[in-house]
């Protein structure tokens, strides 16, 4: 696969899935414009590729910091071909517990929800613009397989990732005539990121899927395919990382 050319914008690209995304997108030869609130972090990303990843840090719950993601991808590189909504948070990342619903403090929901989903929402609000104008577009947006099902002690999370699902598909919809897919992947079992990097949160994984945590490329091939596809792609679709494979391939 060839990304020459291409230009793509990773949330959520400081470690885990979003890294190895923006370490694949170059080696394919795409330019990235990579966005976390850790900027030392995404630096070391830049001296690994200098030529083509460019680091934007960012709260991606802010509109204006957003929009400068955004206009970094338009000033270096002269638009936006994919949007790849990565960045997600839950109480597992942020605090190693789960909770039910009625433990759950507002501003625990809030920076949930407003990173999950309104983060998706407004990159989505500055990206398009540019995917319209060029006639050609792919939204990736990474979801779970608890955007599909409910799950207990996983409230915000599963609330937000059936939100990202439902929004895929209204884009989808919205912009069938624009050129532009907009579909979600999931990775098809636990990754190794923020949500099961310790040991103390694989315990609240079944005992059998403890030793089974996927790398974060798993990801990788997947995204590249999405990327890679034309106005008349596949779009509107959620499915897990080996599913695309096996469907764009």
């Amino acid at each position: 696969m060839d990304l020459s050319g291409t230009v793509a914008v990773v949330t959520g690209a400081s470690r885990g899935i979003g890294r190895s995304i923006v370490e694949r997108y170059a080696e394919e030869g795409a330019n990235v414009v990579a966005t976390a609130r850790s900027a030392d972090q995404l630096e070391t990303l830049v001296d690994a590729h200098p030529e083509s990843v460019v680091a934007e840090p960012a709260d991606i719950r802010r509109a204006a910091e957003v929009e400068a993601v955004i206009d970094t991808a338009l000033e270096r590189f002269g638009g936006v071909d994919v949007l790849v909504n990565n960045a997600a948070v839950g109480l597992l990342s942020l605090q190693s517990e789960l909770k039910p619903v009625h433990r759950i403090e507002p501003e625990e929901w809030a920076t949930v929800l407003e990173t999950n989903l309104t983060g998706a929402f407004l990159c989505l609000r500055y990206a398009l613009p540019s995917m319209i104008e060029r006639d050609s577009g792919d939204v990736v947006n990474v979801s779970s397989a608890y955007g599909k099902h409910g799950e207990a002690g996983w409230g915000p999370y599963v609330s937000s990732k059936h939100g990202l699902e439902g929004l895929t598909e209204t884009v989808a919809l919205e912009h069938a005539d624009d050129g532009i897919n907009a579909n979600a992947i999931t990775p098809a079992g636990s990754t190794n990121t923020g949500f099961w990097d310790t040991d103390e949160k694989r315990s609240h994984l079944p005992p059998a899927e403890r030793e089974a945590v996927q790398d974060p490329d798993v990801m990788d091939e997947a995204a590249v395919l999405l990327a890679a596809q034309g106005p008349d792609g596949v779009s509107g679709e959620s499915m897990s990382a080996p599913e695309w494979e096996a469907r764009l391939r």
